[in-house]
């Protein structure tokens, strides 16, 4: 059967066609939904126009390709917004497709079941508006939480004030210390698969060669000094860099670094296998 899915994120818009046991394509669309979340809790009619869009074009790409279901989910800045349900109409009346708005923990699943399957290890999903932390001992999740805490969101309340930074992410991430330590941290999302992609150079986007990459935390401690040393203009001239991350992968990273330390893992090997796959595996659809 020939699926796809749609993942509503607080930085992008994701699609993924799937058939036959695997992914054959991912598109993305920055929107920066998250960046519209205004003092008051609500999420601006700008950003939800822009996201609205971005899904129903991916709907129409869908249907194109003769999709027989089209399933579509939103994260932390539908969830935390007070009028998330609101862009969730509104992509069901553009798009005639439903949106699951998804829980902290249950995104934490998502990630784990993409990346990893049903195999153990420790997984992070770093993403625009939160972060996702999940490990499996003996085939059973043995811990799972979302931080309130994402790299658009970190780069909106600090820029690029690194001491701030710092301070804030580690106090936030402070409570994983309480558990065993995760020697091989997995991680997903845009500011996982970037910060390979900056470490190897690529020319272009690679799944293959980002999924044979693993970093050491010295590593991406250079990353993150490297990258908060140059202007964002800069950092888009980076081999590897995703221009449209240059502004809020400083703050992503750091905070990648942070995690690391707080669960003491030595590595972190990026995923492109994420939420998309997870969603298919959680809901029973693959």
């Amino acid at each position: 059967m020939k699926r796809a899915v749609i993942d509503i994120g607080s930085n992008s818009v994701r699609l993924m066609l799937w058939a036959d046991g695997k992914t054959l394509l991912k598109k993305i669309n920055t929107t920066r939904l998250g960046a519209g979340l205004l003092a008051d809790g609500t999420l601006s009619a700008e950003s939800m126009q822009r996201t609205c869009d971005a899904v129903t074009d991916f709907i129409g790409t869908a249907r194109a390709w003769g999709a027989e279901s089209i399933h579509a989910f939103a994260t932390a800045a539908v969830r935390l917004a007070k009028n998330g349900g609101t862009l969730a109409d509104m992509i069901y009346h553009t798009g005639g497709v439903k949106v699951d708005i998804i829980a902290g923990e249950d995104e934490a699943l998502l990630a784990i079941c993409g990346a990893l399957g049903g195999r153990d290890g420790a997984v992070v999903d770093i993403g625009g508006a939160s972060s996702e932390v999940c490990i499996r001992k003996r085939g059973e999740i043995a811990f799972c939480t979302s931080l309130n805490v994402g790299a658009v969101l970190l780069f909106r309340k600090f820029g690029e004030r690194r001491s701030e930074l710092e301070e804030y992410i580690r106090t936030v991430v402070s409570p994983l210390a309480a558990w065993d330590r995760a020697p091989l941290l997995t991680a997903v999302g845009g500011t996982a698969t970037t910060i390979a992609s900056v470490h190897l150079g690529l020319p272009a986007y690679d799944p293959e060669a980002i999924g044979r990459c693993v970093l050491t935390r010295q590593e991406v401690s250079a990353l993150v000094d490297r990258l908060f040393s140059l202007s964002v203009a800069q950092r888009k001239e980076l081999p590897g860099m995703d221009v449209r991350r240059a502004d809020i992968l400083p703050g992503g990273a750091l905070l990648l670094l942070c995690i690391m330390d707080a669960l003491d893992a030595d590595k972190f090997a990026p995923s492109d296998r994420d939420n998309l796959e997870g969603y298919l595996a959680v809901r029973g659809l693959l």
